[in-house]
């Protein structure tokens, strides 16, 4: 085994270390010349470009589903701090601006996290599932991706009505693992969220029509057989097609996955 890093030694040393973390993000916003979206138009901008419904409530595992309910609150509180953010030409999106801390004193209970690779459980629990879907619509819009944080080659939970490719989630940690995207197009695009029903609903609309369609989907998925265990692989593509033509200009791989699966793998078709 090796040496324990300094967060590891003790729950004391690790709230050192995630200060200073968050402190140091702080004065690099501080010095920094980003220019952050703040503005937000409940007006949606005319051309709908991309749209996603996202259950909140899924099973994962043996995960207690208590805290799913808890995540349902805590993003019930997020929604309306970024519903109808505009990001302007020249804008960087960063969730954290928006959203803040997700403390017990602003209402955020216990909910889902992962925590060196394994579930577990944080104050306002649950903000993944935010950005996984933000993360999902920009792919869809030539907008520039600058911070992405995501699990570390793990595939963590079975699937239960997926319906994005493995391998596009997001990991996030006030205020150090941020999202981030920055508008370098002459656009204004705008986002709108909203909790109904079962499901977290997003929009991505913008005040000009796109030139391009993005098509995102999955290639070659299966799971093998490895010294260490099961491992789920596969390649994630993002086809840039003409609007006008319906020609694809350009195929590019977003993500390349071989992930260890934790879960158990008796009822997977496992090649050898």
């Amino acid at each position: 085994m090796g040496r324990k890093l300094f967060c590891e030694i003790s729950p004391l040393t690790y709230e050192i270390s995630r200060q200073k973390c968050i402190l140091m993000r702080r004065f690099k916003n501080f010095i920094g010349r980003e220019a952050f979206s703040k503005a937000k138009s409940l007006s949606p901008l005319p051309n709908e470009i991309f749209s996603h419904a996202s259950l909140m409530r899924r099973r994962l595992g043996n995960v207690n589903m208590a805290l799913q309910e808890n995540k349902v609150s805590n993003l019930s509180l997020a929604v309306p701090l970024v519903d109808g953010i505009l990001i302007r030409p020249g804008e960087t999106f960063s969730f954290w601006k928006l959203v803040g801390n997700t403390s017990l004193a602003k209402g955020y209970k216990m909910g889902l996290s992962l925590e060196m690779g394994c579930p577990s459980q944080d104050i306002g629990g649950g903000m993944c599932q935010f950005t996984n879907l933000i993360h999902w619509m920009v792919l869809h819009t030539p907008l520039t991706i600058m911070e992405r944080h995501h699990h570390d080659q793990l595939d963590l939970f079975p699937d239960f009505h997926r319906q994005v490719p493995f391998g596009l989630g997001t990991s996030i940690v006030y205020n150090y693992f941020d999202y981030q995207f920055k508008n370098n197009t002459t656009a204004t695009y705008q986002i709108f969220v909203s909790i109904i029903d079962e499901y977290l609903c997003g929009e991505i609309r913008a005040n000009q029509v796109q030139p391009y369609l993005y098509h995102v989907y999955a290639e070659n998925e299966f799971f093998s057989k490895e010294e260490d265990g099961v491992y789920r692989n596969g390649n994630v593509y993002r086809e840039t097609i003409n609007a006008h033509t319906q020609i694809c200009n350009e195929k590019s791989l977003l993500q390349k996955n071989h992930a260890k699966v934790t879960y158990d793998t008796t009822h997977l078709k496992i090649s050898e």
